[in-house]
């Protein structure tokens, strides 16, 4: 399997337009909000990084929202909007909405970390079952490369042995690993590779970023080349008994739009 490679023509201007909030607003969805099954950027709706409702998201919001909250670098920020406007079904979109990104088989995908696979129902919202198996392989305080890549594993296997209708594109793989090096390098130390399991667990079952845990925005960006050098950090570190469908060590490793 090759890697994928991707070409993204995107205009944009160099000014932002949208002005993120205080960091530490939180306000849960309402009836007529949506999200998506990413459990990152519903986070940054609830706390109005993105816009609350989870609708009209463009690159400039994308860039600002990432950056103001994450400090995700703008050229990784731009490179993820790209995917993510492909789940609208408008063509040639400028945004996206949060639903948008439940579309199975485009980004979202089967053997998530806290979601059930789709043939089993819906995909966008948490699975307590699900985020259980994956947190049980969180065998310390602080999680390394080891644990995040063994239940990153035991999903993929889970998956394929219980879904009769289990797949794994080559997009959806790389988002797989790419989604575990994300939540290592944005919420905890991208340099050593860890993160307090606290503010992980914290994260995925509030939606919510774990600012009274001790999160703060990190001081130094978090670019594509942090993404790759931690993806393949999770790949060498996988350890299978088999191959069972797409869950081999390759793949494209540059393109999480956040945790799922």
């Amino acid at each position: 399997m090759k890697p994928v490679s991707f070409s993204l023509a995107i205009g944009f201007g160099s000014t932002v337009v949208y002005s993120a909030p205080s960091s530490s607003g939180w306000q849960a969805p309402g009836p007529n909000d949506v999200r998506a099954p990413c459990p990152m950027l519903n986070t940054l709706a609830n706390h109005g990084f993105l816009p609350h409702d989870g609708k009209g998201i463009t690159v400039n919001k994308t860039i600002d929202a990432l950056g103001s909250a994450l400090n995700i670098d703008a050229n990784l920020s731009t490179l993820l909007f790209g995917f993510a406007a492909t789940t609208n079904p408008q063509p040639n979109a400028t945004f996206f909405d949060l639903d948008h990104l439940s579309r199975h088989n485009i980004l979202e995908h089967d053997a998530s970390l806290s979601r059930q696979d789709s043939y089993f129902g819906p995909a966008d919202v948490f699975n307590e079952a699900v985020f259980n198996q994956t947190k049980s392989f969180w065998t310390g305080d602080i999680i390394d490369v080891q644990m995040a890549s063994n239940a990153r594993v035991v999903r993929l296997l889970t998956s394929n042995l219980t879904n009769p209708e289990y797949s794994l594109s080559d997009l959806g793989s790389a988002f797989s690993i790419g989604e575990t090096a994300a939540y290592i390098g944005i919420l905890g130390d991208k340099k050593s590779a860890t993160v307090p399991k606290s503010w992980v667990e914290y994260l995925f079952e509030n939606e919510r970023l774990p600012y009274e845990l001790g999160f703060k925005r990190p001081s130094d960006p978090f670019t594509e080349d942090d993404l790759e050098d931690l993806s393949l950090q999770v790949i060498n570190a996988q350890h299978f008994p088999q191959t069972p469908g797409k869950v081999e060590k390759r793949g494209d490793t540059r393109c999480p739009y956040g945790f799922h």
